[in-house]
């Protein structure tokens, strides 16, 4: 029987992507140039496969860098933003009775650390001028503070999540017990997995889950192991990587799990940055892999081919996302 609410995976298919572009108003004025690059790369690769939205108050200009591509295939939204991170102001996609529904949830600047006040708007605005097209619906959800890259699902009902993240008193100030109640409610989970251990140096989000572990295909979790016991992570990494093995399903099966790479440590005037190879965006036929012009990189690679053995892998250089703290899932997002 199917579900009222189905939340899908990031490996269904997908309609089309979301890129908001970054501009001189943003915190990556300095190295403009830099970034611009990296975006120019994760566009192109990301229209080998499937359609692209941009977001940006300047498309003259951002149609100008991807000059040569097939426009026919990206959507333009001219619209106010902050910043760039769409994973955590961009819609999330469910499927409410049958009819395609984009759930718009506040964004607080993961929890009131910087200005988010264009950003929470994004997404209305984009249902508003019919971007999402006439059969799609729109949810408000703005009761409840909720960014895409703090939860991964099954789309089996299965939901995996930190709890830094999700119950971190700049966010919604609410206990475990509502949280979960608003998250079976909104998007159907059946079981909610809280991560206890993990973090990256260096990031903003309280430890959000798609920078530590991922749920693939073939109930599979793909998760950053750190062997390094002088690492300042080994032991928080070490204590996630126990609570993986202990979790199991809404069915009650235990994950396989695969572990990638711990990035080599990455400094930028004087302090540590968060890369990672967990940061890694499925689309329809091709899985996007962070690097960071590291040994480590090929090793990534590998694993994340052999966690999806029937799409492409494709590596690209995050070295410039990563000094604002994110990296290539963290400036995406996908909508079936």
């Amino acid at each position: 029987m199917t579900p009222d609410i189905y939340f899908p995976p990031e490996w269904a298919e997908q309609q089309f992507v979301q890129l908001t572009w970054p501009h001189n108003q943003t915190d990556w004025a300095p190295m403009l140039n830099e970034v611009n690059t990296c975006f120019v790369q994760i566009a192109k690769a990301i229209l080998k496969f499937e359609a692209l939205l941009i977001v940006s108050p300047e498309t003259e200009q951002v149609k100008h860098l991807l000059s040569g591509c097939d426009f026919s295939k990206i959507t333009f939204a001219n619209i106010p933003t902050n910043d760039t991170w769409a994973r955590d102001h961009g819609g999330i996609s469910i499927f409410e009775k049958g009819v395609r529904t984009i759930c718009d949830f506040t964004f607080n600047g993961w929890g009131m650390k910087f200005a988010a006040n264009y950003d929470n708007q994004i997404t209305k605005t984009l249902f508003e001028q019919g971007i999402f097209g006439s059969a799609t619906r729109y949810k408000s959800c703005l009761n409840m503070v909720l960014e895409g890259g703090s939860i991964e699902t099954d789309g089996q009902g299965t939901l995996l999540t930190t709890k830094a993240c999700l119950l971190s008193e700049n966010r919604n100030a609410a206990s475990k017990s509502k949280i979960e109640k608003n998250l079976k409610t909104l998007l159907r989970a059946k079981k909610i997995l809280w991560l206890k251990n993990g973090f990256l140096a260096g990031d903003d989000t309280d430890s959000h889950i798609d920078t530590l572990a991922r749920i693939c295909p073939n109930n599979t979790i793909a998760y950053v192991q750190c062997t390094d016991i002088n690492d300042i992570h080994y032991h928080a990494l070490k204590k996630m990587e126990a609570e993986l093995k202990h979790f199991t399903n809404h069915a009650g099966e235990k994950f396989n799990l695969v572990p990638l790479p711990m990035a080599d440590a990455v400094y930028f005037e004087g302090e540590r940055l968060p890369a990672t190879y967990a940061n890694f965006l499925i689309i329809n036929g091709a899985v996007l892999v962070p690097t960071y012009q590291s040994k480590r990189d090929e090793l990534a690679v590998e694993q994340i081919q052999q966690l999806f053995p029937d799409r492409k892998i494709i590596p690209i250089d995050c070295s410039a996302l990563i000094k604002q703290h994110g990296s290539l899932h963290c400036v995406t997002m996908q909508y079936v």
